[in-house]
């Protein structure tokens, strides 16, 4: 039997590398006469560069950018055939934050925007930035300022002062803009929500990266002042069939990384589900063509995960070729009939019972691979 092994990343244990080989090597303990494919994976979010990295011919390049609070850190930009790869959370991500940083009323974008400056520097002709995992709710202000709109002092202090922003503070947005003009920006995310309202960048996710339910009202506040003072400055296109407006603020992910979709949507990009273009960009259909069974996981599969997140793409692009899928998640929150309607054919947690958390998390690879090889005495016919 022929097994592609095709996780995401076990946020905070794991990468996508590292769980896809102890996956495999779970596997093969009970199942070695099988043969394993490994394709690790990602939705847009922490991992996203070196998983496309991986698998596809390329170039990376290293660059030092800033953090959400403005320190040194390194990045890279992966260049294949035109084409930049970045990944937001490489310099506005959670994890570069120790608990006592995390504020997302003063963390910025900057650094995002020094990444996608290092592309346009590289002559990428499109560039796809992958959103994510970031500990930022400043609406891509950060960018926009690193990219050359108004100045980092104004735009580059985090999420609330945005409730102070004038139209002088992002002048040069169309000079900007006109950067952009031959270029085909990308969002990649398995966020699709606008930056405000309930569903917004703020209500939803700024308590995840440290806001106090004061913070998050007043973040949500500061964001749509900011929105307006920009749709003064420059007026929303109109839709040539309907002659409605076309608000960035509403458009599909704008609210993906605290807003920072809002600001690639103003320089002109186009939004695409992270996990979508992943699999397109690897090849993933002729992986799953060669395939008997698709494992898959994740470090917590819920109900969050049946919204354009990895295992359940991966089931999705599975059951158009036919082949089954498993998901080997760290821990999982879904019904059977959930996981069902998922297209999973089975779901086996690593963490089934609160007593073996702490196994897990003191040996994520070991546990994940021991479940992966009771897995296969169900799953792979050599073990009957």
């Amino acid at each position: 039997m022929h097994v592609l092994i095709a996780p995401d990343c076990f946020t905070g244990t794991l990468t996508a590398g590292q769980a896809a080989a102890a996956l495999a090597e779970g596997w093969l303990r009970a199942a070695p006469h099988d043969s394993v494919e490994l394709v690790p994976l990602s939705d847009g979010g922490p991992g996203f560069v070196d998983v496309l990295a991986t698998d596809l011919d390329g170039e990376t390049h290293a660059v030092v950018v800033s953090d959400p609070i403005g320190r040194p850190t390194p990045a890279a930009v992966f260049l294949a055939d035109g084409v930049a790869y970045i990944e937001c959370a490489q310099a506005a991500g959670l994890h570069l934050l120790a608990p006592e940083e995390r504020d997302p009323t003063r963390t910025t974008t900057f650094g995002v925007g020094e990444l996608v400056g290092a592309a346009l520097d590289l002559g990428a002709r499109r560039i796809v930035v992958g959103l994510g995992g970031s500990g930022t709710n400043d609406a891509g202000a950060g960018l926009l300022a690193a990219l050359g709109v108004g100045s980092r002092e104004r735009l580059a202090g985090g999420g609330l002062a945005l409730g102070d922003a004038t139209a002088a503070d992002i002048a040069g947005l169309d000079e900007v803009r006109a950067r952009f003009h031959s270029i085909d920006l990308v969002i990649a995310s398995d966020v699709d929500s606008p930056l405000l309202g309930l569903k917004g960048a703020s209500a939803v996710f700024a308590r995840q990266k440290g806001a106090s339910d004061e913070q998050a009202q007043a973040l949500e506040g500061a964001l749509g002042h900011f929105a307006s003072v920009v749709a003064r400055v420059r007026p929303p296109a109109k839709d040539l069939l309907t002659g409605t407006a076309i608000r960035p603020e509403r458009e599909p992910g704008a609210g993906a990384a605290g807003g920072l979709g809002y600001a690639l949507h103003l320089l002109g990009a186009r939004r695409v589900s992270g996990i979508e273009a992943v699999l397109e960009a690897v090849g993933f259909a002729g992986h799953v063509a060669r395939a008997d069974l698709v494992v898959t996981g994740e470090g917590s599969l819920d109900f969050q995960s049946l919204h354009g997140k990895v295992v359940v793409g991966v089931a999705e692009a599975a059951a158009r070729a036919g082949i089954p899928v498993v998901a080997v998640p760290g821990r999982s929150e879904l019904g059977r009939r959930d996981a069902m309607a998922a297209g999973l054919a089975g779901v086996y947690p690593v963490v089934e019972r609160p007593d073996q958390l702490e196994a897990a998390l003191a040996s994520p690879a070991e546990t994940l691979a021991a479940r992966a090889a009771r897995v296969a005495r169900t799953w792979s016919p050599t073990t009957s």
